[in-house]
């Protein structure tokens, strides 16, 4: 497989050889980021990216990083349960307990982009993953539907071409509150690799989702089509591969409750930590 740095490390190469186009202007993660050491780990402060993040160590140093991304936040309550639960706390907690499980088990590094109820927007939320080097990247949302009946677990990876209606609308949404995207003037050297890289970043997405869904048992209630596929900006950022997870509908009330409670949650948390340990494990380091 090939690796999304290692690529990124060839276009700049070939770029100042005079190859054509130029380096990606990838901000060197060491020019944004102040060590503060820490009890099992390392805290980071990313001026240009939300602030402190906190990286729990696993037991043998070196293993590859997951960042987990709870979904809104701050001014950004998200949907809304019937009951007045708000997705920007469901999602804290489900992201808090997935990376207590993680550093419990001890075979993965973890970060969150916030660990607080703070506003983290849709540009920022990526670029900590570059900052720190994450080797996958897991956002976690709650749904929500007009038809109160509409239940289940989705999980989207990274594709130009959405796999529905519905995901397209998804991917399209979020594209709205980003704005515009732009690519810096990159040439065709630069095209050439940046789009292999993209190409590699979605199939192994995609791996992660598989490998997520052969983990998730019966306490684990999926869509009938619980895999699918969008462009999300806040995937395609984050430059390594990840996946969006939609961890019920907060407009069900079978689902408002499940997601409510850490019992509830505790099944989808799990299958999400073997799954993550499994994609690491066999992807490695970038």
């Amino acid at each position: 497989m090939i690796r999304i740095s290692a690529l990124l490390s060839i276009c700049a190469l070939l770029a100042a050889c005079g190859g054509e186009g130029r380096a990606p202007d990838r901000t060197d993660p060491r020019e944004v980021i102040e060590g503060e050491a820490g009890e099992g780990g390392v805290t980071i402060n990313l001026r240009e990216a939300g602030g402190p993040v906190r990286i729990s160590e696993a037991r043998v140093p070196g293993q590859p990083m997951v960042l987990i991304d709870p979904g809104h936040g701050g001014e950004d309550g998200g949907a809304v349960s019937p009951g007045g639960v708000r997705e920007k706390d469901l999602t804290l907690a489900f992201a808090e307990e997935l990376r207590d499980l993680l550093v419990e088990r001890g075979r993965v590094r973890v970060a969150l982009t916030r660990d607080k109820d703070a506003t983290v927007n849709l540009e920022q939320r990526p670029q900590i993953a570059r900052a720190i080097g994450a080797d996958l990247f897991v956002s976690i949302h709650m749904d929500s539907a007009p038809n109160p009946e509409a239940t289940g677990v989705t999980i989207y990876s990274l594709s130009d071409v959405a796999s529905t209606k519905e995901a397209a609308a998804l991917a399209a949404a979020e594209r709205e509150r980003v704005g515009p995207v732009t690519s810096g003037g990159e040439g065709a050297v630069e095209h050439l690799l940046t789009d292999l890289a993209l190409r590699d970043q979605m199939s192994a997405s995609a791996a992660f989702a598989r490998r997520f869904l052969r983990r998730a048992g019966e306490g684990v209630p999926l869509r009938p089509t619980p895999h699918q596929f969008a462009d999300f900006v806040v995937l395609r950022g984050a430059q390594t591969p990840g996946a969006l997870v939609e961890a019920g509908y907060l407009t069900n009330a079978t689902d408002a409750a499940r997601l409510s409670s850490v019992e509830g949650r505790r099944p989808l948390v799990q299958a999400l930590a073997e799954a993550i340990e499994a994609d690491l494990a066999a992807r490695g380091p970038r």
